[in-house]
This record gives C-alpha cells, structure tokens and sequence, in this order.
C-alpha cells in the first residue's frame, strides 16, 4: 500500500458534515488526500487499504461528479462498490429511508454514502447505524466532501488559505455548498465574501462570519479566487429574480466581469455549470480555471475520507 500518514487521531466513525469538524481533522483528511492523489498518476492507481469491504452508494438525488467520484474512490481503495439509485430502490414502494439504511447494513455493508434531499438525513441514519455514513449531498445543507476538496485545491495554489480573500458568487441561500464551504474556509483562516442578489444572498449569512455584499465589482476586486454556484432551481418553491437573462446580466461571470478580477485570482465551480448564465464558457475553460482541478481533487479527498472513518469504525459482528 502507498505510505499515508498516520491515522490515529482521527476517531470519526461518520462524516456527515463540516461544521463540527476542528482544523485539526479537517488538515488530516487533506495530509491523507495528498498521499492518496500520488497514486492516481501511476499506472497502477488501486491501493488494498479497504480490500474486503463493501460500500455502499445510496443516491437519491441526481448526482454526476458526487457519485462517480465516490464509486472511484471506493473502487480505487479495493472495496467492492453497490450503487442504488432513487428509481431502483424500496423507497419507492414506500420504504423509509431508515428501513432502507438498516437493511443495508443487515446485508453487511461496511459503509454507506448517502445523498438526499432531506437536511439533516445522513445525521439521523449515523445516529443509528454501526457501520460509517458519508453524507453526499443534505438537501439545501451540506456537501462536506466537496467543501474539502474545494479547500484542497485552494491549498494546493495558496499553501494556506489563512488570510486569502475568498468570494463566493450565486445562489447562496439554497446551496449546500456555500453552506459547507463557508464553513470549511472560515475555519481555515479564509476572508469570505458571499455575493449576489439580495433575494438569494441575505444579510443574515453575516452570522456565519463572512461579508455579505451586492456590488459584484467591488467583491470581484478583491478576490484572490471566485467560487461560481448554479440557481438552485429544485430547492426554490419561488422565483427569487424576474428571470435568468436578468441574472446573468446582473451577476453572471464574463469577459468585462472577469477584467474586475485581480488577474492571478483563480476561478472555481462546483458543477453542473450551467454555461452562459453564471459563467462564461471561455472563463471556464481558461487558464485560470481550475474546475477540472477541483474534480480530480474529488477522488483523493473521497479516498480520504472513505479511508479514515473505516478505520474509525468500530468492530461489530455479522448483523
């Protein structure tokens, strides 16, 4: 096996959400990423370190980069992988989510990474559960794993975020990404900046320690890297702005937009991109993008976070 770093500190079974993380665990899971991102430029990129486990992937949402991400992970980590979807599983026959979770590790699962749109669901099933529970994806929540690996890579080009001038610019109130994001870099020393319409940035997010601000120039000025996030349109029950054309014209990332920025500021997304509202196509693809960074950092963070809390969990006898 690669040679990591040790894990003993680290004593969570579960990882269901990065508020309650201390720098101290969050800097493990990253020291853990770095090894295993070594390997996956070799030639022989599997590791045996869960060999003989089984993870589970429960997605019941739609998931592109999230899921894929964590079927490679498991697979590189030598576990056999199970992925269910919404349309294959019980729940719809009216199963509950904690049947369905129970029953999965009655079948001997080692591990479940679940994605839902209910809040708080990968919390209550951890409460319950033997076995570890990845949390996905929580409704309008968290994504604690993309937060990590979106901190990841801003070390990766910073060293330390400590200091470093951070704006997050979009659909705020309904993403689960700001969520844990904001948490993630605020805990890491970062300036966070939370722009957009006042309908989907509220003043209240001030409460999480960050400026919150409607003038995009000023918030692009003072950026070392901008985060883009996609309108939320599942989570919203109402119209939060007249329409997408107004969006984009008002806040959405082009050419002009882009020249406010400080010209090594880089610039991140989590996806999907939605090409033409939030972000310009050629901004995407550019030099100073490193979406496709934040991707690839995806599968040694998962790696990462799969490998520690199976370590963490306790021994436990056939269900």
């Amino acid at each position: 096996m690669t040679s990591v770093p040790d894990t003993s500190r680290w004593t969570r079974k579960d990882f269901t959400a990065i508020e309650p993380l201390s720098v101290d665990e969050i800097q493990q899971i990253f020291e853990v990423a770095r090894a295993f991102k070594k390997t996956l430029g070799r030639s022989q990129k599997k590791v045996p370190a869960l060999r003989g486990k089984t993870v589970v992937n429960l997605f019941l949402e739609p998931s592109t980069r999230t899921r894929i991400a964590f079927e490679m992970a498991a697979k590189l980590l030598s576990a056999e992988v199970i992925s269910l979807d919404m349309a294959r599983s019980s729940t719809t026959k009216g199963e509950t989510l904690r049947d369905t979770a129970e029953n999965v590790q009655a079948l001997n699962a080692d591990m479940l990474v679940i994605r839902h749109s209910a809040a708080g669901s990968p919390g209550y099933l951890a409460d319950r559960l033997q076995i570890p529970v990845i949390n996905a994806g929580d409704g309008a929540h968290e994504h604690p794993t993309q937060a990590m690996l979106d901190c990841f890579t801003l070390t990766e080009h910073f060293g330390s975020l400590k200091g470093r001038r951070i704006t997050i610019l979009g659909d705020i109130l309904f993403s689960r990404v700001a969520r844990s994001n904001i948490w993630a870099m605020t805990k890491l020393g970062a300036e966070v900046t939370l722009v957009g319409p006042s309908t989907l940035v509220p003043h209240w997010f001030t409460e999480f320690g960050v400026k919150v601000s409607h003038d995009l120039r000023s918030a692009l000025a003072d950026a070392e890297a901008v985060m883009l996030l996609r309108i939320q349109h599942e989570r919203q029950t109402s119209s939060h702005f007249p329409s997408l054309g107004e969006y984009t014209s008002m806040f959405g990332l082009n050419k002009t937009r882009a020249s406010w920025l400080n010209p090594r500021a880089i610039i991140m997304h989590p996806g999907p991109i939605n090409r033409g509202v939030e972000i310009d196509s050629d901004l995407a693809d550019s030099d100073r993008s490193v979406i496709l960074d934040q991707v690839t950092n995806g599968i040694a963070v998962r790696m990462a976070v799969l490998y520690l809390c199976a370590g963490a969990a306790p021994a436990r006898s056939l269900v």
